[in-house]
């Protein structure tokens, strides 16, 4: 070898190990950056030896796409626990402390307390009282119930907003990847950001993708709807002011094709948006007619209707379209409007008597203070079967006292399996988290162990310099 080819050779070594510690203090720079993929320097050999060729950008597209499904099934999973939670909390947390099913026991011990001592008049007040106390907590929590939907409704605009300036994002980022990839440049830094930005884009809705010439990606929601391709699909959604029980919430329509809702309480859905859906649309408004039902019932066990016949109305309970309901059939709303007959509060004795719509409906013609037929009656009728709508999901017949509980039991189901669902598919999420990391992400100890390397290979490079300069210093004192 001669010594310009020597000093050549170092020049090479020098230059590689500068490039190479870079590209190494660059990964270390990283190494707690979950939206970073480690950067791996490929050598070439050529004449004048070893020279950086390409940087290689670690990646494993497997992983990659395992991980963007579970982030759209925990997030879709997550969005439904959250959604149940809200409404168990309604009733009162863990024990179902403030729920209608608690409320109507009290009721009914209430009613008996007063069927024993129908003369007093303080047991009639708190009978009243009680009654009062039912109503209240089926409209508070057909409002809560309510208040669910708005507030899933108003996440679903967010959601809408957010994904459609993260596809702006994306058109940007993959434009940078596709530029750099066709004129051979690193595009390292811009699939780190398409990547993260389809992370974010996979929690909103689910995601699959298509990888094309040039790197360019196209984007195709978990329904098979085009959402990127060349340019970010619009994604529309028109937000509700406001919800109540016959209210229908706005779809959510993906290059004019409307995204569908999950399903189950191991939610089907992928993405936060699928479930959100399916919250506002399916699981709320079935609980809410389960509370309809129970307003429905209550009106028809408690109504007025003597002998000689007369028209049935309602009587100690009442509500806004002040009709006694076709029985087995839901009055979306009814919930929500149930209230008890304001004459009550100022004669208590009417729940004893009869007489809420006037001396014709009255039971206790006599006026005895003994009368207690009536109370019997309301205590036997919420323990005795009664037709109930089967699309609450429940038993088409029941007492009034068991629908009100399967009511909290269905309800409960629900958010245990969605919980331990939940759980799942966290667990699953860490994991395709951990894989893809020890895939693609930076380890300290490997990169550590590159700069010893490095550092090695820059003091062969200095030896061989420093061999070189004596030589040549012997040369010229030699024909000097």
């Amino acid at each position: 070898m001669s010594l310009s080819s020597a000093i050549n050779t170092a020049q090479t070594i020098f230059n590689n190990t500068a490039a190479q510690t870079a590209l190494v203090s660059k990964n270390i720079q990283n190494v707690n950056n979950a939206d970073y993929s480690r950067r791996m320097a490929m050598l070439g050999t050529s004449g004048n030896g070893a020279q950086i060729v390409s940087i290689q950008r670690a990646q494993n597209d497997a992983l990659m796409k395992q991980h963007s499904i579970s982030i759209s099934q925990a997030s879709a999973q997550d969005a439904l626990l959250t959604g149940l939670e809200a409404v168990k909390a309604a009733l009162g947390g863990n024990g179902y402390e403030t729920s209608p099913a608690n409320y109507l026991k009290s009721f009914r011990d209430s009613l008996q307390t007063f069927a024993a001592a129908p003369g007093n008049t303080s047991i009639a007040a708190t009978t009243v009282s009680s009654a009062s106390d039912l109503a209240k907590s089926l409209s508070k929590t057909s409002a809560s119930v309510q208040s669910v939907r708005y507030d899933a409704d108003k996440e679903i605009d967010a959601s809408v907003k957010n994904l459609n300036k993260l596809l702006a994002e994306f058109e940007t980022a993959n434009n940078a990847v596709r530029g750099a990839t066709a004129s051979g440049s690193d595009a390292s830094d811009a699939l780190d950001q398409r990547d993260t930005l389809l992370r974010q884009i996979s929690e909103i809705v689910g995601i699959s993708t298509v990888t094309r010439a040039n790197n360019d990606t196209v984007i195709f929601t978990s329904d098979g709807t085009v959402l990127f391709e060349n340019s970010a699909r619009a994604v529309t959604f028109q937000a509700t002011p406001g919800f109540g029980a016959t209210t229908t919430g706005n779809a959510i329509y993906v290059d004019g094709v409307a995204l569908k809702a999950g399903k189950g309480a191991d939610t089907s859905g992928e993405g936060k948006l699928s479930s959100l859906l399916q919250l506002r649309d399916e699981t709320a408004p079935k609980f809410q007619s389960q509370l309809d039902e129970i307003a429905r019932g209550l009106v028809s066990l408690f109504q007025e209707n003597t002998t000689p016949a007369t028209t049935p109305k309602p009587g100690l309970f009442t509500w806004a379209g002040g009709t006694v309901p076709a029985p087995g059939v839901t009055v979306p709303g009814m919930a929500a409007s149930l209230t008890i007959n304001p004459l009550a509060e100022s004669n208590p004795a009417l729940v004893r008597d009869g007489g809420f719509n006037g001396p014709t409906y009255k039971s206790n013609t006599a006026g005895s203070s003994g009368y207690t037929a009536l109370l019997d009656k309301f205590v036997t009728s919420l323990s005795t079967d009664i037709p109930f709508d089967p699309a609450t999901g429940l038993d088409g017949s029941s007492s009034i006292l068991d629908f009100s509980a399967s009511s909290i039991g269905w309800l409960e189901d629900l958010r245990k399996t969605a919980s331990t669902a939940s759980d799942n598919k966290t667990a699953m999420l860490s994991r395709t988290q951990d894989a893809l990391s020890n895939a693609t992400g930076v380890s300290l100890d490997e990169e550590l162990s590159q700069l010893l390397d490095l550092e090695q290979s820059y003091k062969a490079s200095a030896k061989l310099v420093s061999t070189v300069d004596a030589m040549m210093a012997a040369l010229l004192q030699a024909v000097g």
